[in-house]
Order: C-alpha cells, then sequence, then structure tokens
C-alpha cells in the first residue's frame, strides 16, 4: 500500500476545536522527545553561554549581564510554556500561539513587549523538499525568548559573533540580537532561493532539447516548491514590514535602520518568489508549446506519407482487380512501367511538399 505524505501547507487543528481561547494545547508534530533551554547572557566585556535544568534560573544572570537571550527547543511541554508566561507576563494567547505551529508570520509591537512569530525554512537532504518550522519571539528590555519546534537553526553564526565579540551584537542591546536573529532566517530564504533558481533555470535547455514526462514533473515539484516559497515568504515580508509603521520605546532610531534593512532582504526574497513563479509559469507554457509542435511535426511526416501513398494505392489498387481483359496486363514491360509511375508520382509530390517548406 502507497503510504501518503504528511501534508507541509496545513496543520491539522481539529483537536482546538471548541476550546476555551487561551488555552495551551500543542499543534503540530512533537519533533523532539526533550525541551532543550539554552541561556546566552553578554555584556561589551563578557559573556556567557549555557543549558538550564528550569527557567527560573535565567533571573540570576541577569545581575550580571544586560543582555539575556533565552532559547527553548520544544513546544510539546505546555505546562514549561505556561510556566515561562507566568515569570515573563507573557499573555495567554501569545503563548496559544507559539504552542500553535500553524501560525501566519506576524508582528506584535506594544509599549513593553514585541512579539514576533516567523517560519525558518530548510531543505531536506533526503527529500530535497523544503521544510518550515515556527519561531516565535518575546522581547522585553531585559530579556529575549525565543521558542522553536526543535533542536537545530539558522543562529549559528549570530552565536558565534556573541563567543568572539565579533561585529556590533555585543556593543548594542536585545533588539539589534533579535534583528540579527531575523535577519538570519531572511538570508537563508535568499540562499534557498538561490538553489531553488539555478534548479528552474537548468530546466530552460532541457525542457527544448528533450521534453518528456521526467522533465513536466521536474516542473510540477517545482511549482509545489514555489507554492511552499510563498507560504512562508509573502506573510513574513507584510510581518517585517510592520517594524517600518510601529514606534515603541524598545527599538531606536539607530536600530530603526537595521529593520528597514531587513525589510529590504525580505522584499528581495518575495521578488524572486514572484519572478521564478513567471519563469516556471512561463516553461509550462513553453513545454506545451514544445510538445504540441512535436506532435505536430510527427502528424505532418505521417500526413505526407499518406498523401505519397495515396495515388500509389490507387495504381496498385486497378492493377490489382479482377478483370480478365486489362490492357496493360499483356504489355512486356508494363510492370516496370507501372513503377516508373509509382516513383515518378512519389518524388514528384515530395518535390512540390520541399518546395512548400512543408517538412
Amino acid at each position: 500500500m502507497q503510504t501518503l505524505k504528511k501534508p507541509r501547507f496545513f496543520i491539522k487543528q481539529s483537536n482546538t476545536a471548541g476550546q476555551v481561547p487561551g488555552k495551551l494545547i500543542f499543534v503540530g508534530e512533537q519533533k523532539q522527545e526533550k525541551v532543550f533551554i539554552e541561556l546566552i547572557a553578554y555584556n561589551e566585556k563578557d559573556y556567557v553561554e549555557t543549558s538550564l535544568t528550569s527557567i527560573e534560573e535565567a533571573f540570576q544572570y541577569k545581575e550580571k549581564f544586560k543582555n539575556v537571550w533565552i532559547n527553548i527547543d520544544g513546544l510539546h511541554d505546555t505546562k514549561l510554556i505556561n510556566n515561562i508566561g507566568a515569570l515573563f507576563s507573557i499573555h495567554t494567547l501569545l503563548l496559544e500561539d507559539i504552542v500553535h505551529t500553524g501560525q501566519i508570520p506576524r508582528v506584535d509591537i506594544e509599549e513593553n513587549y514585541i512579539f514576533t512569530v516567523i517560519k525558518m525554512l530548510s531543505l531536506s537532504k533526503h527529500t530535497h523538499e523544503l521544510n518550515a518550522e515556527q519561531i516565535s519571539m518575546f522581547l522585553t528590555k531585559d530579556f529575549l525568548l525565543t521558542f522553536q519546534e526543535k533542536d537545530g537553526d539558522v543562529f549559528e553564526p549570530v552565536r558565534d559573533r556573541i563567543r568572539n565579540n565579533k561585529g556590533r551584537v555585543r556593543k548594542f542591546g536585545l533588539t539589534y540580537l533579535k534583528y540579527s536573529l531575523l535577519d538570519n532566517i531572511v538570508d537563508n530564504y535568499n540562499f534557498l532561493m538561490e538553489i531553488f533558481g539555478a534548479n528552474v533555470e537548468e530546466l530552460e535547455d532541457k525542457i527544448l532539447l528533450q521534453p518528456n514526462k521526467r522533465i513536466l514533473k521536474e516542473i510540477n515539484r517545482n511549482k509545489i516548491e514555489l507554492n511552499f516559497f510563498r507560504k512562508a515568504i509573502r506573510p513574513a515580508k507584510e510581518a517585517i514590514l510592520s517594524f517600518k509603521h510601529f514606534k515603541t520605546d524598545l527599538i531606536n532610531k539607530e536600530e530603526q535602520l537595521f529593520f528597514n534593512d531587513l525589510n529590504d532582504s525580505s522584499q528581495r526574497a518575495h521578488d524572486s518568489v514572484e519572478s521564478y513563479k513567471n519563469m516556471l509559469s512561463e516553461q509550462l507554457i513553453v513545454y506545451s508549446t514544445n510538445v504540441n509542435n512535436r506532435l505536430n511535426d510527427i502528424m505532418k511526416i505521417l500526413t505526407i506519407f499518406s498523401a505519397v501513398f495515396i495515388p500509389i494505392t490507387f495504381i496498385a489498387g486497378i492493377y490489382g482487380t479482377n478483370f480478365e481483359y486489362i490492357p496493360e496486363l499483356k504489355a512486356k514491360n508494363g510492370y516496370f512501367i507501372m513503377w516508373g509511375f509509382i516513383i515518378a508520382i512519389a518524388l514528384t509530390m515530395l518535390g512540390y511538399f520541399k518546395y512548400k517548406k512543408w517538412f
């Protein structure tokens, strides 16, 4: 029996139907067994990176370090998420969005916090399909909390800059850290789009040279992956644009410039999606046209052969009739004369077709 693939575009939500708003129910696929809490606390001169056994331990680092980043891998432990919400004054509706992995990317900017939901994309090494993971970020003036579905992300370059005091990240605050994390997610969009775009452009020559079912399957697979791209990138672009319109004390003028640049990067990813969407549509048209042209060429050749053999069949039919008295039957060279007529007619018709450029 053929096993059905797990749906990637929509997440089953039947277990939340009729529930009280704000009740924490994990929605999605549990991608790891245990929940891990990682902490990076830093200032311009020093930093510490450690794992926490309980979320309460995070507060002791705030006494020494200005910036504290807490990353939670695994969202299925709703008791822990609820505890985090109580300690950091996160509204229950936001907690519900965190454990509901089918959320649309968005940004909520309030006076004392910025809440962001965005999709982080990755490419499967085995199936070469795109996978999406929901990342939720809750920023206050004292803490940045990030919630991931599983271990592994695109944030390692940011961690490396914190460890080695590279760039601005240790000199700036948590808002800049949040920008850096979002920037890595969006940069990864553009990186994956480059890989995807190379595959799409590679199909151009193949469509013209060998339009077969395998090429058609490849075009359709690319269209599915592109729709998956659009589902993540399009709302992400709109969400990131929110940083440009909302004003908050958590983002100063200098940091606002970085978010404006982030908006440009997301726009570039979105434009790439639209460009490749048009390219795939054109490829499908070219494929269909090419296949139809090849079919027309085949029909043209068959028609030409049919047209040539119709008079030949007519001549052969006359000499195949069952009449006793046919004048040419007793001619000594009648057989060769008949073949002469057949060859002359065939060559004349082929020459005429060639002159008309019908083949």
